[in-house]
């Protein structure tokens, strides 16, 4: 397997390009459940019920479900944006149970890179500098900062488009600086929130090329979407139902050798 972790100053952490049955885990679920209560302390949903799950390290995951399985929670929870009401969580062989809120947002910054359906770029900022955003807040320097933003863009292909606003791109382009800036920080697992759902088909065709070439690289990537073309691209696909693992089926990923076209 060819990966960036071979060459110097590589975004894809050289410890995580393994996979296979003696991968270790990026992330573990033990036990978990996620329970909403109304104001008066009843129990208004049970959205986890005792998710036992283990995602190894350059696995290519989808997460599916109907609306209401807990699909949505179970990414959050693996996202460490929502803790969960009993089990424990081990991410990168690290527990989040104990951890404070400062502690957990530093840790999660570290370690996940997110990327959602709505890009969630900040329209004053060029491409360049919208990546050094989470940089900027773990205390990188700005030379650093720039440096990492100009090798997330090249991984994504877009280092002729730097000093362009979002604004000026097309909504691929725009998804691309989005997977840039997650890879930004070296995380050990990239988590998709449906990243293709605003795109129009060939667009997000071109999107699942760059997730393609990244899970090859050796990245391990978590994928919420409802798709069956998207999951299809998955090495495993995980579905849930009323807040319980309904199925866990690993599979033979499609691959597209299609070359990807400049406007995408």
């Amino acid at each position: 397997m060819s990966t960036l972790a071979a060459q110097p100053g590589g975004l894809i952490s050289p410890a995580l390009t393994r996979d296979g049955p003696g991968a270790p885990a990026v992330a573990e679920l033990r036990g978990i459940k996620k329970t909403y209560y109304k104001p008066n302390g009843e129990i208004m949903v049970q959205a986890l019920r005792g998710v036992d799950l283990r995602i190894n390290a350059g696995e290519y995951v989808a997460i599916m479900g109907s609306s209401g399985s807990g699909k949505s929670t179970l990414m959050n929870v693996l996202g460490c944006l929502d803790r969960p009401s009993e089990g424990d969580y081990l991410l990168d062989g690290k527990s989040v149970s104990t951890m404070d809120d400062e502690e957990l947002s530093h840790f999660r910054g570290q370690k996940i890179g997110f990327i959602f359906q709505a890009f969630n770029l900040i329209p004053q900022l060029t491409i360049e500098e919208n990546i050094e955003v989470p940089l900027f807040y773990q205390g990188m320097s700005k030379t650093d900062r720039r440096e990492r933003a100009m090798r997330a863009l090249e991984l994504v292909s877009l280092t002729n488009r730097v000093g362009h606003r979002p604004r000026e791109l097309s909504g691929g382009q725009q998804q691309r600086v989005a997977i840039a800036r997650a890879l930004a920080t070296s995380p050990v697992v990239l988590m998709a929130d449906e990243p293709t759902g605003n795109l129009d088909s060939a667009t997000g065709k071109a999107i699942l090329r760059v997730f393609q070439d990244l899970h090859a690289r050796g990245l391990t990537i978590v994928m919420v979407t409802h798709d069956p073309v998207v999951a299809r691209r998955c090495q495993r696909i995980v579905r849930l139902a009323d807040g319980l693992i309904e199925s866990d089926i690993r599979q033979q990923p499609e691959i597209d050798d299609s070359a990807p076209t400049a406007e995408h």
